[in-house]
């Protein structure tokens, strides 16, 4: 007999836990209602992407979700729900949409907790022809526009208060990493972006943060940024943190004044992560060399890849130079609306399993 983690009791839809719930639910269709708006009167063309793809996405430690689909005379097929639409959205900048958005209904796998959830809405949006900042100044407008359209002044989160209102925090990685940590992250990193894991490990044991003997520079990196500054940024003010290192930045082009570090920022309110944004790579021989990269790390860790997408490799050939961003849509619901839990703003959660076997 198959053994199978035991669903837990669920309870959303009982009256009086809806009742409960209510308030964020309708917070949450208020706020995507004014963001379809924003979005309309800045002349995007709102768009709706397929689910099923034949690859989910190519990031070493993203989780997808497989199933695998049947031929008309009944040969299996393998597809992946999509863990964001962005290889759908960047083929139709390919084909010549100019400014797109997208709220899309992603799916991660092995993620479940209060940020987490195994589907959320993905908001995203693509600028053809305009800088990667243009996504800031976009950031700043909507995050005060959920707080206006929510009706509060301050978000607020796990003893953390951010203003929404505020002049953004724009801090690159390097200097978070200096200032939260003690470490000098770019002379981790070669001229051409190669990263030297041993530099950066000698590092971590002067500053005495804690890492395996066996930690890749992924790992080491990651510590830092989990540990060390996250928990800092958006406090009182929204931070950016931007200029990524090249190897952390795997669909994102090098800046234009140093080829060490990547056109990516992220989006930080009370320590939360909300947003992540590139200056999109469009080259489709170093794409795919990043691709085969990340998942030769995910065959080493987890002992499985995801196939590449040629149709999207082959559809960033003519793709235009662009800007694009994906937005935790939930995330950004919950800050708003004074949720304690992802599952708190969203309809109908996902059942819940226990960790233990039945």
């Amino acid at each position: 007999m198959q053994r199978m983690p035991s669903l837990l009791p669920s309870a959303w839809w009982r009256p009086d836990v809806h009742a409960d719930r209510r308030p964020f639910l309708i917070g949450r269709n208020r706020i995507q209602t004014a963001f379809r708006a924003f979005f309309a009167e800045r002349d995007f063309l709102e768009v709706d992407t397929a689910t099923l793809q034949v690859s989910p996405g190519n990031e070493a430690h993203l989780h997808a979700f497989s199933t695998t689909a049947l031929t008309t005379d009944g040969q299996p097929f393998p597809l992946h729900l999509h863990t964001s639409p962005e290889f759908a959205c960047k083929k139709l900048l390919s084909a010549g949409e100019k400014r797109i958005a997208c709220f899309a209904h992603v799916y991660r796998n092995r993620e479940r907790g209060p940020l987490h959830h195994p589907e959320f809405t993905m908001l995203e949006w693509y600028r053809v022809g305009e800088h990667y900042t243009q996504l800031m100044k976009d950031c700043a407008d909507l995050l005060a526009l959920a707080a206006e359209t929510a009706g509060i002044p301050l978000f607020s989160f796990r003893g953390m208060s951010c203003d929404p209102f505020a002049a953004f925090e724009r801090l690159s990685v390097a200097e978070a990493f200096e200032r939260y940590a003690g470490i000098d992250l770019l002379s981790c990193l070669e001229a051409d972006g190669t990263a030297d894991r041993e530099r950066l490990a000698a590092q971590l044991r002067e500053a005495g943060i804690r890492h395996a003997a066996d930690d890749t520079w992924t790992d080491l990196y990651s510590r830092v940024l989990v540990e060390k500054v996250e928990p800092h940024l958006g406090n009182g003010r929204p931070t950016l943190l931007d200029r990524y290192p090249i190897s952390e930045a795997a669909l994102a082009r090098p800046a234009e004044d140093d080829p060490r570090v990547a056109e990516r920022f992220e989006l930080y309110a009370c320590g939360v992560e909300l947003a992540n944004a590139f200056g999109e790579l469009t080259d489709p021989v170093e794409q795919r060399t990043r691709f085969e990269a990340e998942m030769a790390e995910r065959q080493r860790v987890y002992g499985e890849t995801y196939p590449l997408d040629e149709d999207f490799l082959a559809a960033l050939s003519v793709m235009p130079e662009a800007a694009g961003i994906a937005l935790g849509f939930d995330r950004l619901v919950m800050l708003a609306t004074g949720a304690s839990r992802i599952d708190q703003v969203m309809w109908a959660p996902v059942a819940e399993w226990s960790a233990e076997w039945s």
